[in-house]
This record gives C-alpha cells, sequence and structure tokens, in this order.
C-alpha cells in the first residue's frame, strides 16, 4: 500500500474512460494541496491533460506554488459567477452612469462570450481571441466594435480580474499580456472663425442660444454646462464652480437625469470672459420673467439652464438643436463637443498658456492638453519662426 503523498508532491499516470461505447486516453495527475484545517485529512487535487507532458508542466506549477506559498486552490466559480460578484461587492464607489456601463459590457458581451468559463480556467489567448471577434463584423454589428469600445469593455474585464488577484481567487490577470487594437486618433474639427461668426448667427434668439453660447467660451462638457447651478455662479468674483454633471440614469425610474461627479471626480474653478458673465446675468433676468409666467407651475430646480417649467434640458433635446444650428452652417458633421475644443483652439491661438487651458477644461494634466490640441501649437510654433525671420531680415537688412 502506498504511503501519504507529502504536501506539494505528485504523480501521473495515463487513463482510459469509455464513453458511449468509444474509448477515450487521457493522463491525471494528483497531488496534495495540504491538510484540511478541520479534519486533518489530505487534500487531494486531480489535474487533466491530453498529454503527458501537458499534465507534467501543470502539475509542477501547482506543486511550485505550494512550495513558494502563492498557491491558490482550483475553484468551480465561473467568470459569470464572479462579474456579479464584483458588481455587487467591490463596485460601490462606482459612478451610477459608470456602473450601468459596466453591467451592459458585461451582459452584452462578455458573459454570452466567456461567461460560462471557469475562472481559474481563463486564459490570455481565450481572452484575446475574444477581444479579436469583437472587432470583426457580424450580424448585428456589420462594422463590428470600434477600437475604442473593445478597450472599454477590457477596462471592465481588467479591473474584475484584478479584484480576483488581490483577494487570491486568481494567481495572475490574465487580461494583463493582451493586446488591443489600434485606436486611430480622430483628426480634431473645431469651428474656425468664420463657422463660429456662422453659428452665432444661427442660434440667435433661440431658446438654446445662451446654453451654446457659453458652452463655446468656456469650454464646458456637455454635461456640465446642463448640469451648471445657480449657486456655481459667481457673479462678484466673475467665476464659474465646475464641479458637477448631467448624467442620464437609467437605473432609476425607467430613465432619469440625476446630478453626478465631473469626468475626472474632481472640481474646477474657471474665470470666463466679462461678456459670457454679462450674457449669464441677463439670462438670469430672463429666467425669473419665466418663473413669474408658469407661476405655480415652475418648479424651482436651481438649475442655469431650464425649460419653461424650471426643469433642466434633456440632452437629445439640446443635441438635436445643435445639429440643426450646425448644419444650418455647413457642418452637419460637427458634434457639441466640437463647442469644446473650438474654445480650447481658440484660448491657445490667442495665446493662453497650455496650464491655464488645461485648468479650465478640466484635464488632468497639462500633457494631455498638449496631446490632443498639439497641432495648435505647432501653427503658433511656425507662426513664431516666421515672426522670427522677419525679424531677422529686419535687423540684417537682407
Amino acid at each position: 500500500m502506498a504511503g501519504r503523498s507529502a504536501k506539494g508532491t505528485g504523480t501521473i499516470r495515463k487513463k482510459t474512460v469509455t464513453r458511449n461505447g468509444k474509448k477515450y486516453e487521457y493522463w491525471e495527475a494528483r497531488y496534495t494541496e495540504g491538510a484540511d484545517p478541520g479534519t486533518g485529512k489530505q487534500v487531494q487535487r486531480s489535474i487533466t491533460g491530453k498529454t503527458q507532458k501537458e499534465v507534467a508542466q501543470k502539475l509542477k506549477a501547482a506543486t511550485a506554488a505550494i512550495d513558494s506559498g502563492t498557491y491558490t486552490a482550483p475553484s468551480k466559480q465561473t467568470l459569470g459567477q464572479w462579474l456579479d460578484a464584483w458588481i455587487e461587492t467591490y463596485c460601490g464607489s462606482v459612478k451610477p452612469r459608470t456602473l450601468e456601463i459596466y453591467k451592459t459590457d458585461i451582459r452584452v458581451h462578455i458573459k454570452p462570450a466567456l461567461g460560462a468559463v471557469r475562472l481559474e480556467a481563463l486564459t490570455t489567448q481565450s481572452i484575446q481571441a475574444f477581444y479579436n471577434a469583437l472587432g470583426k463584423p457580424t450580424k448585428d454589428r456589420p462594422a463590428g466594435l470600434s477600437p475604442k469600445s473593445v478597450k472599454n469593455i477590457h477596462g471592465v474585464l481588467h479591473k474584475a480580474l484584478q479584484q480576483a488577484v488581490l483577494i487570491g481567487c486568481l494567481r495572475f490577470n490574465p487580461t494583463d499580456a493582451c493586446a488591443l487594437p489600434r485606436r486611430e486618433k480622430k483628426e480634431l474639427t473645431p469651428f474656425d472663425d468664420v463657422q463660429i461668426s456662422a453659428f452665432l448667427k444661427a442660434i440667435q434668439g433661440s431658446r438654446y442660444e445662451t446654453l451654446f453660447t457659453v458652452t463655446l467660451f468656456t469650454g464646458m462638457r456637455e454635461g456640465e454646462v446642463l448640469g451648471l447651478m445657480w449657486d456655481c455662479v459667481d457673479f462678484e468674483a466673475g467665476t464659474i464652480t465646475v464641479n458637477k454633471q448631467l448624467q442620464l440614469h437609467e437605473a432609476v425610474g425607467g430613465g432619469a437625469y440625476q446630478l453626478g461627479s465631473t469626468k475626472n471626480g474632481k472640481g474646477r474653478s474657471i474665470t470666463p470672459a466679462a461678456s459670457v458673465m454679462a450674457l449669464l446675468k441677463r439670462h438670469r433676468a430672463a429666467q425669473a420673467a419665466q418663473r413669474l409666467r408658469a407661476g405655480k407651475l415652475w418648479q424651482d430646480t436651481g438649475f442655469v439652464f431650464t425649460d419653461e417649467l424650471g426643469q433642466p434640458f434633456a440632452k437629445a433635446t439640446v443635441y438635436r438643436a445643435f445639429k440643426r444650428a450646425a448644419a444650418d452652417i455647413g457642418r452637419p458633421d460637427a458634434r457639441f463637443h466640437d463647442l469644446r475644443h473650438s474654445y480650447a483652439v481658440a484660448a491657445i491661438r490667442a495665446g493662453d498658456d497650455i496650464k491655464t487651458v488645461q485648468e479650465t477644461l478640466g484635464h488632468a494634466t497639462a500633457s494631455f492638453t498638449l496631446d490632443v490640441y498639439g497641432h495648435v501649437t505647432k501653427q503658433m510654433k511656425e507662426a513664431s519662426a516666421a515672426r522670427m525671420d522677419a525679424f531677422i531680415k529686419t535687423v540684417t537688412g537682407t
């Protein structure tokens, strides 16, 4: 009778089974994981594979992990089960809108492809194949998912698996070594000076005139300008505090708008041009008159930009109005976000330093701002070189 195996040791043998009258051969390794803390009995585990070499490699890795103290016991938990637990237990501090995106990516993309795979059986190769498939055309997605969408899905899966590593459910994160599709950097398409003038004429007299104008001359994001509150506008100091944004939270009331923190979670103070603050003063007076007309129907929400009853504008309504105005000036391709780009380009061309532009836009770093608007600084450098060339010719008489 064979004696008990010491902790971390193992044996390999060839096995044959018969299924539906057909014989199958495979290799199995058994090893001792350790002793059960409750009963003191040895805990035996098995590893299977098609070849002796494959099983031997798996056994070597398992026993080495036991010897080094990094061993994690096999689990039958699937990726789908872990993702449910991760969302429930570890995503409490995630913004509501971001959490909805996580859940959608998991439900629509990750679970159908990998949800049934055991957590410990996930490999870099299988996840890489999943990412590659996302970018390929299908019946439902004729163009496939964009590189940005694939990267976002990777971000969700990576975060979830990293948490599994941190609590000891996985030895390593198999997404770490995956290669993501290259994102083509889109060329910015801000309005030029002529288009800005045309746009301002196109929106003149519309209910969104002030909203669009303030966005164009402050660089605020769409959610930030829609979520702007009067208590964040300091007319005496001439500043605006940007510390929240309006978000559509689909989990509440079938799709309700709620205020959330800014994109990077940090507030900022901006100092708009005096004409912008004067425009906001006139807008406040107009809103007060609107409030009187609405009477008891008015809802005092505190938002700067509201409908006739005091409720904040819906993003979809604002988007449609912007697209109409953009089409009127020959820019049907323009996005609302291009107003922000237009501000940034105009500010840099006017001589604002990158650090000031970065802080006004709410970018995390000045280097990010430079990366996004580097083409503008290149134009400025070329203009500077031309001015220096003219100066040299003047002083040298050449």
